[in-house]
């Protein structure tokens, strides 16, 4: 039920990509690639649409980050012919947590994920380049980002396809085995492993979230087809509980036209 046409699917997303950096005026993509499925199949799709020439990646590891997160990283980058700088955070993260000490590995892992798009927004500045999201969908719906972190970016790619898909998408576009077989981990400390943090395997939440979203069925409907209700419910309420993740910040509406509300296309307009 979670197939999709991987050739359409391919060329539409670089399309899109294509129309969110020109439309923007811009000519260059930048990726936060950290050695894991999601950003090598990001770059991938940014290098086809804009060129390696026009497409730069930053590899920013903190002290506790695997050594073959990077190795990795330096993998695609260097089979795509992708430029790319290697900036280590360890000395910034620990200068902070020196000073504003903390036993819990969460706050930790939000300041590197803000860190590293902190870097990125400042490389986009200095290269004239758009920061490219590299989060899925199954991220996106339950949250499982760190807001102004990785969850920050001028666009998302990859953002409609669920991670179980990105793992048969990223065969579909060669993407080095070594990282396509490795269990998903946001890196954020030794062992560490998404399913883990989750709670649930990466299949059952995406059929799940499938069957909740695209299809609009109900607890009881989604139960019957053998899911347990209590991962029902946890997803659903994983969903609902991180919306504020999944919006732009909201305006008061005062004037006649208001951002975000009834002005939401200024950049089609004729310049």
């Amino acid at each position: 039920m979670l197939e999709i046409n991987l050739e359409h699917a391919e060329k539409v997303i670089v399309s899109f990509i294509k129309d969110s950096i020109y439309k923007n005026n811009f000519k260059n993509g930048i990726v936060g690639v950290s050695g894991g499925l999601d950003s090598a199949v990001t770059l991938y799709l940014v290098q086809k649409a804009l060129g390696s020439k026009n497409t730069f990646a930053l590899l920013m590891p903190y002290k506790l980050s695997s050594k073959d997160s990077t190795e990795h990283a330096k993998l695609i980058c260097e089979k795509l012919k992708v430029g790319y700088e290697i900036i280590e955070i360890s000395e910034s993260i620990d200068a902070y947590f020196n000073k504003y000490p903390t036993n819990s590995k969460t706050l930790i892992g939000n300041k590197c994920a803000r860190e590293r798009m902190s870097i990125l927004y400042d490389f986009s500045a200095r290269k004239r380049a758009l920061v490219v999201g590299t989060s899925n969908k199954s991220e996106l719906l339950i949250g499982y980002s760190t807001i102004y972190g990785d969850s920050a970016a001028a666009f998302l790619p990859i953002g409609d396809l669920y991670k179980t898909q990105i793992f048969t998408f990223a065969t579909y576009l060669h993407i080095p085995k070594c990282i396509i077989d490795k269990k998903p981990s946001a890196d954020l400390w030794k062992n560490q492993t998404d399913e883990q943090e989750i709670g649930i395997s990466y299949k059952e939440l995406d059929e799940i979230l499938y069957n909740l979203v695209d299809l609009r069925k109900g607890d009881i409907e989604i139960e019957k087809l053998g899911y347990l209700k209590e991962n029902v419910v946890k997803i659903k309420n994983m969903i609902i509980n991180s919306q504020y993740k999944k919006t732009m910040p909201p305006v008061a509406k005062i004037q006649n036209r208001t951002i975000g509300i009834d002005f939401r296309y200024p950049r089609d307009w004729d310049r």
